[in-house]
């Protein structure tokens, strides 16, 4: 925690870097001039934080389920998480933050307390944080488990204890969010990469990966790969590298069939498109995306209909509801799936789940209903020959 005692006790000393070259007005002089007082009346006549100092403000955390990466807090990875939190809160000015994690990773829940513990302890967190003046408490918030929760105003809804719904916006969370105050919402790897853009500036930064996608990113390869794991690798690393490089390739006497490169919500690839930069450009030309960066490996001897048979039970049982063609069209989606799986599907089953999965896609509130129905739609185009054989 070396930073903070440097943050809070010399700020001026900490350079700032604008990566955004058509930033209007951007300050190239300090990264804390929201903390001096006299640039914090500046901004206040020119109407910037017209909340700075009058409305309360909370900053929350957030992972996702469908990320292996994400259950694996080792002690520097939680240092890292408290850092870029209080960091983020002292130059806003938050003073309560809330981690929001699945209820399912007790495990992963009582290492964070204990951190967050420890921080109090050693004068991080609390009260006058090293004699600064900043006050911030960080909370550990437990959800029950719904997938909808990762859609950040639904996660706000489950925070104070209600059914987790997406909202309608506008408004957004940063001027109407948690208990209708201004609020920031990240994801924990996010945040988790402010201590060392603080500590080596912006320009290393942007240089571990692309011009255009700087930084790294943590990969969660999991499937039929020899090393299965966690990889944290320069954006820009290209799939087939990852998978056969970093991973060790397929296990023995498996053959390569297709990648979900970004989480289930991806669209799949096949074999022949692995050779592919991963970064959001790349897999946005390949019709597919980055997402939550987990990449899901299957071989040859998996069927196709088995994974769109996981896919369609997951999104049928986690749509929250609230929009028809979401609520309705993943489950009859699902039905038709499980009546092909059991042999009793028909050759026009595949045009309905074509029909139904388009009808989801850009009809919903949020994104969950495009999560949906984009895997859906790209396994059964990509895979239809073998889908057919099932009918």
């Amino acid at each position: 925690m070396n930073i903070l005692k440097a943050l809070f006790g010399s700020p001026q000393y900490v350079s700032r870097t604008d990566t955004t070259a058509d930033s209007p007005d951007p300050d190239p002089n300090d990264i804390w001039a929201l903390t001096d007082p006299d640039a914090r009346d500046n901004y206040e006549e020119q109407g910037e934080l017209s909340t700075l100092e009058h409305d309360i403000r909370y900053e929350v955390m957030r992972g996702g389920p469908w990320q292996p990466k994400e259950l694996e807090y080792k002690r520097e990875i939680r240092r890292l998480l408290l850092e870029g939190i209080i960091i983020t809160s002292f130059c806003v000015g938050i003073h309560a933050a809330f981690i929001y994690i699945r209820g399912e990773y007790e495990a992963i829940a009582l290492r964070l307390e204990q951190a967050i513990s420890e921080a109090y302890e050693n004068g991080f967190l609390g009260k006058n944080i090293l004699e600064s003046g900043f006050d911030l408490d960080i909370f550990v918030h437990r959800g029950a488990g719904a997938y909808i929760c990762g859609e950040e105003t639904a996660l706000l809804e489950s925070l104070e204890g209600k059914r987790g719904v997406p909202r309608l916006k506008p408004p957004f969370p940063a001027s109407v969010g948690l208990w209708q105050c201004p609020t920031v919402i990240n994801n924990v790897e996010t945040i988790s990469n402010i201590s060392h853009i603080i500590l080596n500036g912006a320009e290393w930064f942007v240089k571990q990966g692309l011009p255009k996608d700087g930084g790294t990113r943590i990969f969660g390869v999991s499937g039929m790969v020899k090393n299965p794991g966690i990889y944290e690798l320069p954006l820009g690393t290209s799939l087939k590298d990852i998978i056969f490089k970093h991973a060790g390739g397929m296990k023995e006497g498996k053959k390569l069939k297709a990648v979900i490169p970004g989480g289930m919500s991806a669209p799949i690839l096949t074999a022949d498109e692995i050779n592919i930069k991963m970064d959001f450009d790349s897999l946005v030309e390949a019709n597919s995306m980055l997402g939550s960066a987990a990449i899901i490996v299957i071989d040859e001897k998996t069927s196709i209909l088995d994974v769109l048979k996981v896919v369609t039970k997951f999104y049928s049982h986690e749509s929250c509801g609230q929009c028809t063609p979401c609520r309705i069209g993943n489950s009859w989606i699902n039905k038709i799936v499980k009546r092909i799986a059991e042999g009793k599907g028909k050759k026009e089953d595949i045009d309905s789940i074509l029909r139904l999965a388009s009808n989801i896609e850009g009809n919903t509130l949020c994104p969950l209903g495009d999560a949906a129905a984009m895997p859906i739609l790209s396994i059964t185009k990509k895979f239809r020959k073998e889908l057919e054989s099932h009918v």
